[in-house]
């Protein structure tokens, strides 16, 4: 699902993917975009739902992935190394390739995470580079390393951390005009941060390094794309997605009476040159 030019996408109505098996569980997607850049879903776990690794579906991927819970309460594990992290609604979590990962709902409503990959799938960063993989036989929910030496042991576990939790402290924050962003990983493959816009405020135009999406998650928000003489304003509103193809500038501007939060996604780089302006 990729598109050419910037393309708004309205609650709801995104394309539908149901990923998983029988041994691994099912998992409902709502593919935002899955152009050669950026990947992008949002997928659902309902109450005592999971998803883990089966030899069909092995959970490792070549790709940075941020998962951004929009709802509910995510529990996530990395069966390799018997390290969990809860993730609550808001809450973000990170982590690069070759990382093995198995999620489960064990809260008392619907899971909803916005999820962002790059390289991938187009590049072969998916189910091509899993399957090829060695197959992990023996999973682990807890790190029976600490039993009888924590919190002594903390330093050691977190020393093979893969997983990493991006609460809104523990981001780093920039501010571009009226928008304040909080960055949850910026890496050669994947840049992902969450923003803030007062009422009527406005972000300086900026052209990403590559593919984009924006996703709002509260107010609502103006968002003008352009490229050369083609000019379209995007009015956006809770739950709603604006996929910026490469090429194309994009400037924020909020409406006059609501603030507006959101969740930027661009892959590969933050801008043309790697950094931003």
């Amino acid at each position: 699902m990729a598109y050419a030019e910037p393309t708004l996408i309205r609650a709801g109505t995104a394309v539908s993917h149901e990923w998983g098996d029988e041994a691994s569980g099912f998992v409902q997607d709502e593919v935002l975009v899955s152009s050669a850049l950026l990947h992008s879903i949002i997928f659902t776990l309902p109450v005592g739902g999971s998803f883990v690794h089966s030899r069909a579906n092995p959970t490792i991927f070549g790709a940075d992935v941020v998962y951004i819970v929009l709802g509910g309460r995510l529990l996530l594990a990395d069966p390799e190394h018997g390290q969990l992290v809860v993730a609550a609604s808001g809450d973000a979590l990170f982590f690069r390739r070759d990382t093995w990962h198995d999620g489960f709902n064990r809260g008392e409503e619907p899971v909803r995470v916005l999820e962002l990959f790059a390289p991938t799938p187009a590049a072969g960063a998916s189910s091509a580079y899993a399957r090829a993989q060695p197959y992990l036989e023996h999973a682990r929910y807890g790190d029976d390393a600490i039993i009888g030496h924590w919190p002594e042991a903390a330093t050691a576990a977190a020393e093979v951390r893969r997983i990493h939790l991006a609460t809104g402290a523990q981001r780093s924050l920039r501010l571009e005009g009226d928008v304040l962003w909080s960055i949850i990983a910026s890496t050669e493959h994947l840049h992902a941060a969450s923003g803030e816009l007062v009422r009527g405020g406005a972000g300086p135009r900026r052209q990403y390094g590559g593919d984009a999406i924006l996703h709002l998650t509260s107010g609502s928000v103006l968002a003008v794309t352009d490229r050369g003489s083609s000019t379209v304003e995007h009015s956006l509103g809770p739950g709603d997605s604006l996929v910026v193809p490469r090429g194309y500038s994009l400037t924020l501007g909020g409406e006059v009476d609501t603030a507006a939060s959101f969740i930027l996604g661009v892959a590969p780089t933050y801008d043309e040159h790697g950094v931003p302006t």
